[in-house]
């Protein structure tokens, strides 16, 4: 049986349950009295049992805001919204672990996964490189060529926050690897 785990109250953020709640999709958190609905009816939660939207919620509450942000649990939603639907609060968790992300992300703490997948996006125009293989299988079923759009996007990114989050996670993910 695993210890119980010691949290520090001093390490605690009273405030963080009112931070999410005032973020667009966290309005509805205080609502949740952990029954525990969410979590049995993710399907994320069928294949990783660590992954628990109820506690998630619950860390919320309590106030620890370091935990949560830093947590990969918050980037695992499949946002299937069944947990949603099923809530008899009706809290839109889902809603909320999106805001947890954006939250997160504003202070560039995201999952690498994301981090890999936006610069796909910034370098390509799309979440891979277009080769010729891939052109190829197009010709052959009589569609027309992929071209990259790496152009455009990149258009898009500087016209938008984007671009300073992405120069700013490149910069920080090369002094990472030093």
């Amino acid at each position: 049986m695993e210890e119980p785990r010691v949290i520090e109250v001093s390490k605690l953020n009273p405030n963080f349950k009112y931070e999410v709640a005032k973020a667009p999709g966290g309005e509805g958190i205080l609502k949740c009295f952990a029954c525990g609905t969410c979590t049995a009816s993710c399907p994320v939660r069928a294949i990783n049992d660590k992954y628990n939207p109820r506690r998630i919620i619950h860390m919320v509450l309590l106030g620890m805001r370091e935990e949560v942000l830093n947590s990969e649990f918050i980037w695992l939603c499949a946002t299937c919204y069944a947990c949603q639907e099923r809530c008899p609060q009706g809290v839109r968790i889902t809603d909320i672990m999106c805001a947890l992300q954006n939250i997160a992300a504003r202070e560039g703490k995201v999952h690498n996964l994301y981090r890999n997948q936006l610069k796909a996006l910034a370098d390509f125009g799309r979440l891979y490189e277009i080769d010729d293989y891939d052109n190829k299988k197009r010709r052959k079923k009589e569609l027309p060529e992929l071209i990259s759009t790496g152009e455009e996007i990149t258009k898009l990114i500087e016209k938008t926050h984007l671009s300073k989050y992405l120069s700013e996670m490149m910069s920080k993910d090369k002094k990472e690897e030093e």
